[in-house]
């Protein structure tokens, strides 16, 4: 991925934990996320707007309005270039130290790209299993972070958990990844029906409104996470009986 440049054409707002430029992308593609050095000190780019809009991202040659946070935005100058760095700069020891007690970084991770992150490097076959766990770890961090950063739904956000979680404890074995019975209980406590109700509104699950089609959906998703980890469940764990019965409903839901 090229290198993205902005240059500061100037500052609309600046307070002590960041503020809103006007700048022109000179090189590169910009995106929602990215961090920029400003010197040694970092900023990171929280939203962009383009003619009264959120966009995503804009490329060389065109101008907008960004968001950003870090208090050296009230530093910036008229003409001064930004230059982004790589996200994943930061130490995992560095990450698990700020995950846990919110010490100041440097430069502090967008929340969905840390999360990216982590879960590369905790499905990273060549790192060792210990490290990945870390990783794992991280990445259960951030998928709690993104939530609270973007309001996901909640089961949207539990399936991204479930994802990481479910994964450690396949990849790590239940002793260091996690207890299947203990994720498959929180998860199945989550759902509004059991698996004979679900089954009944699959029979007719286009006549279902929207937002019923993509609550059941979500739990399709969901019990996919449960049912890879069924092999780690002992035949005698009452939970072992309640995944089995959304497993078998799963295929007919939407």
């Amino acid at each position: 991925m090229s290198i993205a440049e902005l240059q500061v054409y100037s500052v609309e707002e600046a307070g002590p934990t960041g503020g809103v430029c006007v700048v022109r992308c000179i090189g590169g593609v910009a995106r929602a996320g990215q961090v920029y050095a400003a010197g040694e000190l970092r900023l990171w780019l929280r939203r962009i707007e383009r003619h009264g809009r959120g966009v995503d991202s804009f490329d060389a040659g065109h101008s907008a309005k960004v968001h950003l946070t870090g208090a050296v935005v009230a530093l910036l100058t008229r003409g001064q270039v930004l230059t982004s760095v790589p996200p994943d700069a930061h130490s995992l020891e560095a990450l698990e130290d700020w995950l846990a007690t919110d010490p100041p970084l440097v430069d502090e991770p967008y929340p969905r790209t840390l999360r990216v992150l982590a879960v590369g490097r905790m499905q990273d076959d060549g790192l060792p299993d210990g490290i990945r766990l870390r990783w794992g770890r991280v990445a259960v961090a951030a998928t709690h972070r993104c939530a609270a950063a973007e309001g996901t739904d909640e089961l949207a956000w539990w399936s991204e958990l479930a994802h990481v979680r479910a994964y450690m404890i396949r990849t790590l074995g239940p002793e260091r990844g996690g207890d299947p019975a203990v994720l498959c209980r929180e998860v199945l406590d989550l759902f509004d029906l059991t698996p004979a109700a679900a089954a009944a509104e699959a029979r007719t699950w286009r006549d279902l409104p929207p937002p019923r089609i993509l609550y059941l959906r979500r739990i399709k998703n969901l019990v996919a996470h449960l049912t890879s980890v069924r092999p780690c469940l002992r035949d005698t764990d009452p939970v072992a009986a309640e995944v089995d019965a959304w497993s078998a409903v799963r295929p007919h839901l939407p």
